[in-house]
């Protein structure tokens, strides 16, 4: 039976070939590979079947560099569609598939949020990045966060939708609680249709209606390696005790639907509190947690402005 998603991907990974981006996979170490798309105009040689994209392959950008960083129920590109061709004409636009997304996997047992910061760092290096600007949405967030706090000064600056500084398990628990939910697995893992109708429902702040069987298909074409992936939820889960607060050298925007139900927005704003005066929150009235997606003409209309103000600032300095 033909799977209605899975028909669609050719389509969109079109437009994103339009828009002046390519897929690639590279290797991060033995063992360990990670899917990117990446600006077309830094290929020098396409790799052939069954290689990695490699550094002599590869140039360094000639614009910024902005990452694009998923959130924990789809890939790269599918998060972040809408966002993809409203950059590419100003900055050189990376969108990696976090490690057990996509085509990306390790044989590393690490689950933590660090590890992926680690893989995605590795892996822009070798792509030619020195510096970026990290854009990250929920699950993409925390790891972001954790690029900024390893990698000073690799990450400019962070845009961060809908996530937090670590899920610590107080957090967790009353979130779920909030939410109706039992588990972290039982929310961002769904199994079946009703699951991912209710994901949606606390997700989205328009109740969109879709029919079981997109449901069905979306289950099966993005919800893969659920074992590796619960694992991932398990490294998440930080103690309150160990929880700290880094020092952020960087400036940091937290871009919000106000309606968030997931990470509400009055969260952005002790977050805020928290990170200093090198923060920023601005809200997006009706969007709920997927702002980028509800309302991206908002979105990266405020997005294309805070990156603007950061490389003026930079090329000033």
């Amino acid at each position: 039976m033909v799977n209605f998603v899975a028909i669609q991907k050719p389509l969109l990974h079109g437009l994103m070939k339009m828009a002046g981006v390519r897929q690639y996979t590279v290797e991060i170490e033995p063992g360990t590979i990670m899917s990117f798309w990446v600006p077309s105009e830094i290929v020098k040689r396409k790799p052939k079947k069954g290689e990695y994209l490699c550094p002599p392959d590869v140039e360094k950008p000639s614009k910024p560099a902005v990452v694009l960083v998923h959130g924990f129920a789809a890939e790269g590109v599918v998060t972040w569609q809408f966002q993809v061709g409203a950059l590419t004409k100003k900055y050189a636009v990376y969108v990696p598939d976090l490690i057990f997304f996509g085509g990306s996997m390790s044989t590393r047992d690490e689950r933590s949020p660090a590890f992926q910061a680690e893989c995605l760092v590795m892996g822009l290096r070798k792509l030619g990045v020195e510096k970026c600007t990290v854009v990250g949405f929920s699950y993409g967030g925390m790891v972001a966060f954790k690029m900024s706090e390893l990698y000073p000064d690799f990450v400019q600056g962070m845009v961060i939708s809908g996530s937090i500084l670590a899920m610590t398990d107080s957090l967790s628990q009353d979130t779920l609680h909030d939410l109706g939910f039992s588990s972290s697995s039982e929310l961002l893992l769904p199994t079946n249709p009703k699951g991912l109708k209710a994901l949606q429902s606390v997700a989205m702040y328009r109740k969109f209606w879709f029919p079981d069987r997109f449901h069905k298909d979306f289950l099966e074409v993005m919800f893969t390696n659920r074992k590796e992936r619960a694992e991932l939820l398990e490294g998440l889960i930080v103690s309150n005790k160990d929880a700290t607060i880094p020092c952020f050298s960087q400036r940091i925007h937290l871009l919000w639907g106000e309606k968030d139900q997931i990470f509400k927005v009055e969260l952005a704003q002790e977050m805020k509190e928290q990170l200093g005066e090198n923060a920023t929150v601005e809200g997006i009235r009706k969007a709920g947690h997927l702002a980028h997606l509800e309302r991206p003409c908002i979105y990266n209309r405020r997005l294309k402005r805070f990156l603007a103000s950061l490389h003026e600032k930079g090329a000033k300095n």
